[in-house]
């Protein structure tokens, strides 16, 4: 088994954080070699509030992910999200100094560095250029204008801004927890890229993760992400409010909203009751079923109509950004029972919960398919790509530098190869990066400078 072709995706979440290392099968399916959860301490609302214990709860759930699988961690891909997300559009363009030539990656990378150089708010930083559509001259709707003729090169973009300090808090975590930060990813695009089909990425889909301290939503249309935001409301607030409502401590109101909660009032009669324990010696509290399902309905409803307003936002009631494959749910607060239901009422759109089972190993455990693990599935298969992609630009240089060797007249033997040729360097390819590579890396230098 080749260490390198194994992959760790870490979920920092608000209410739990889970390693889990996998590698791909013959089938070309994910086989999870071991799993890892700790409870999440030092994480509020997707956002790091206490390094300690953060970096405490990452080593916990590395080190059970380690005595499972029998693996060392080193690597690891984080996944990013939190209240301090925040997304906007932007159009630019860039005139190009010699309309006969073709336009190729270059042109496009001048142009989303250009949107880099947008001033954003103090202390926020653009993590992520996404681009929509482009515009060559006056032809628009282009979605590939490599290979085409033109003098001026136009494109719509999604921009996804965050706060510094907050990216650089997960860092400092990590690297404290003796791990390598490899890449980081937008938690809604993991959690996308595990439960999500292309076929409803091309229909136009919205999903909505619901976990503890947040819920993301990241809309997709014609293959391409349109919209993201982040919500900072999550199964927390659920659990919050039963607390409150009911006056229970919060562990009970957790099993409460697990066990027996509802978002849908009307399922629950009036007669069912459920008794809970009284604290030291005081009398059992009776709650009913019909009140607790009201008191979840309530936060439920609001936290789906901050959503549709982002979907409405977004531009779903016009002809041309119309989801046609509506709604998907995943996270953890998607198990929470006739919340489809609720969600098809609310919106007017189609629902379904999103497992990610389709990616996964047929043996895998029944657990590792729940909507809870989404996003840790959909780190692991970002890692175990980047693997795949590091292995083809590898090949590629194998080939070039066979083909050079050729070139040269000398053929393929045993022999030695003349000290003329053993000293002829191989040009390697040049290696586009991506932006989050470029801003990984930056991450690493910074944290390597603030030792």
């Amino acid at each position: 088994m080749e260490n390198n072709k194994i992959a760790v995706g870490l979920d920092i979440g608000t209410t739990k954080i889970v390693a889990m290392i996998g590698r791909k099968n013959e089938y070309n399916k994910i086989e999870v070699v071991g799993i890892g959860k700790a409870k999440s301490l030092g994480v509020k609302r997707g956002v790091v509030s206490n390094i300690t214990q953060t970096i405490q709860s990452i080593q916990q759930a590395v080190d059970e992910a380690e005595s499972v699988s029998g693996i060392k961690i080193e690597d690891v891909v984080v996944g990013i999200a939190g209240q301090h997300i925040r997304s906007l559009h932007h159009s630019d363009y860039i005139t190009r100094n010699d309309a006969e030539e073709v336009i190729n990656e270059v042109d496009i990378e001048n142009l989303v560095n250009q949107v880099h150089k947008l001033v954003m708010l103090p202390g926020e930083e653009i993590i992520h250029v996404l681009p929509q559509e482009f515009k060559v001259d006056s032809q628009a709707d282009i979605k590939e204008p490599i290979g085409m003729y033109g003098g001026r090169l136009e494109a719509n973009f999604h921009v996804v801004v965050g706060q510094v300090s907050s990216i650089r808090n997960i860092g400092r975590c990590i690297k404290s927890a003796g791990l390598n930060l490899n890449e980081i990813t937008l938690e809604p695009l993991a959690s996308a890229e595990a439960v999500l089909s292309q076929e409803e990425k091309e229909a136009g889909v919205a999903l909505i993760d619901i976990g503890g301290g947040t819920t993301d939503l990241a809309i997709f249309k014609d293959g391409i992400i349109r919209h993201t935001a982040v919500i900072p409301f999550g199964g927390n607030v659920i659990t919050d409010d039963i607390k409150e409502g009911c006056s229970i401590i919060e562990k009970q109101a957790e099993l409460l909203k697990i066990k027996f909660g509802s978002a849908w009032p009307g399922e629950n009669k009036e007669t069912e009751i459920v008794s809970i324990p009284g604290l030291r010696g005081r009398e059992p509290k009776e709650i009913t079923l019909k009140n607790l399902s009201k008191i979840i309905h309530a936060r439920v409803q609001e936290i789906i109509e901050h959503v549709y307003l982002e979907i409405k936002n977004y531009g779903h009631e016009t002809a041309k950004g119309k989801l046609i494959a509506g709604i998907v749910l995943t996270g953890g607060g998607a198990q929470l029972k006739h919340l489809r239901q609720l969600v098809e009422y609310i919106t007017g759109m189609d629902a379904r919960i999103g497992y990610p089972n389709e990616h996964l190993a047929g043996d895998s455990e029944d657990i590792l398919s729940s909507p809870s693990y989404a996003t840790a599935v959909g780190l692991l298969m970002e890692g175990l790509t980047k693997h795949i992609k590091e292995d083809e630009e590898i090949e590629e240089i194998v080939q070039e530098s066979e083909m050079q060797i050729t070139e040269t007249g000398i053929e393929e033997t045993s022999q030695e190869l003349p000290p003329e040729v053993e000293e002829t360097p191989v040009p390697k390819k040049k290696k586009k990066k991506s932006f989050f590579d470029k801003f990984t890396e930056g991450l690493k230098d910074f944290l390597d400078n603030a030792e």
